[in-house]
């Protein structure tokens, strides 16, 4: 019996999706539940599974071209059972099964035809990241020829394969998310009156705090104490002051949320990507913290959802992360405002006359001056520099 493998319902606002890779190909035998072939969009990477025990009959679409929900994909034979049953594999040292690969590793090693075995994890587990992939190809990269002598030069011309060889060039097509990326940036500088103001913060008070109740909030909680639910609490309490940097422009009128979504900017190994926290407002920093790690842990294994991604009424970007000291944040529309983060940084700083040494980092609130006024931009980094600054104003929601 032959059954049809179509691509799955796509996520709403999806109209195609890049077939990435196949993970089977005909006369392979798959169990029920495998993973036939990863289908890219512009937000996630959706898996296609066998519905059923059997083996694969045709594949009808190549990887690397668009489907739409519904269409074919492949055909497969259905049977209760292997007809030429796999040898047992060799047991573990460990006697544990290998961690499941992430789809962006899947798709590297079936693009390389790399036998993920030969493969160090450095994830945990033994995990294989994309870097573990990455430094395995540059490893297996042969050494260059070293070019002629200028001696020799004179009598034999050097071979085109190794001019080539200098200055090397590959010309590969740009990824369904780092394309939506491209495009929702260029949408946010050509339809927004996009301004970003500044301030500095002193993390002080912040830093003593999380190091005087670390170890207790992660033993209670189960997970750290980072900067990051200081910040989402501070702008939530500086978007109940100032309602238009939360809301958003729709054609001639203006949103108002009268909710606190708040997108935290998470990069990956396929690109950016801002999952929301909804109602942040009423997390708790326990809350916040695991929220973030929940989103950490989808995107390094490619599980997050379009559910995860889709909304947002305000977004915090933090750049610090990666050493950042100054940047101009780029809106997330429709949203009209975003506040970066950057590096702490000790610096000098003049208090009561004198010259003391204070951790600074410097903080940035781009937004779009058809709905904010630089009046009120300025008035809510102030606000956020202020429960920064003093965190009773948070603990204690004055």
């Amino acid at each position: 019996m032959s059954f049809d493998i179509l691509v799955p319902s796509l996520p709403e606002s999806v109209s195609d999706a890049t077939l990435a890779a196949w993970h089977k190909q005909p006369g392979d035998w798959v169990e029920a539940g495998d993973n036939l072939a990863d289908l890219e969009t512009d937000k996630v990477i959706l898996e296609v599974p066998a519905p059923s025990s059997g083996v694969v009959k045709e594949i009808i679409r190549a990887a690397g071209e668009t489907v739409v929900g519904g269409e074919l994909l492949a055909r497969l034979d259905l049977q209760k059972q292997n007809p030429t049953p796999a040898p047992a594999p060799a047991a573990k040292a460990a006697n544990k099964e290998e961690p499941p690969l992430s789809p962006s590793v899947r798709k590297l090693v079936a693009e390389n035809e790399i036998d993920p075995a030969s493969i160090s994890g450095s994830g945990k587990h033994g995990r294989i990241l994309k870097t573990d992939v990455l430094d395995f190809l540059n490893e297996q990269q042969p050494e260059q020829e070293e070019p002629a002598s200028t001696a020799d030069a004179s009598h034999a011309p050097l071979s085109a394969t190794v001019v080539a060889s200098l200055r090397p060039e590959q010309r590969v097509p740009m990824t369904r998310l780092r394309a939506k990326i491209a495009e929702r940036l260029l949408q946010a500088q050509q339809n927004a009156a996009m301004l970003t103001t500044f301030n500095e913060v002193d993390l002080s008070a912040v830093i003593e705090l999380r190091n005087q109740y670390k170890e207790r909030f992660e033993t209670k909680h189960n997970v750290k104490l980072g900067f990051m639910s200081f910040f989402v609490k501070a702008s939530i309490e500086a978007l109940k002051r100032f309602p238009a940097i939360n809301a958003s422009i729709d054609g001639n009128d203006i949103i108002y949320h009268g909710y606190y979504d708040i997108g935290i900017a998470v990069t990956t190994p396929r690109g950016l990507i801002v999952p929301i926290l909804r109602d942040a407002d009423q997390l708790d920093f326990a809350g916040i913290e695991k929220g973030i790690h929940d989103f950490g842990s989808k995107a390094r294994n490619g599980s997050i959802s379009v559910e995860d991604l889709s909304g947002g009424t305000f977004t915090i970007t933090n750049g610090g992360i990666f050493g950042s000291m100054l940047s101009t944040p780029i809106l997330n529309p429709p949203q009209c405002a975003i506040l970066g983060m950057h590096a702490i940084k000790d610096r000098p700083v003049v208090e009561d006359g004198q010259i003391v040494i204070r951790p600074i980092m410097y903080l940035a609130l781009s937004y779009d001056h058809r709905l904010v006024d630089g009046k009120e931009a300025v008035q809510f980094l102030g606000i956020v520099k202020e429960c920064l600054e003093s965190p009773a104003h948070l603990l204690l929601n004055i």
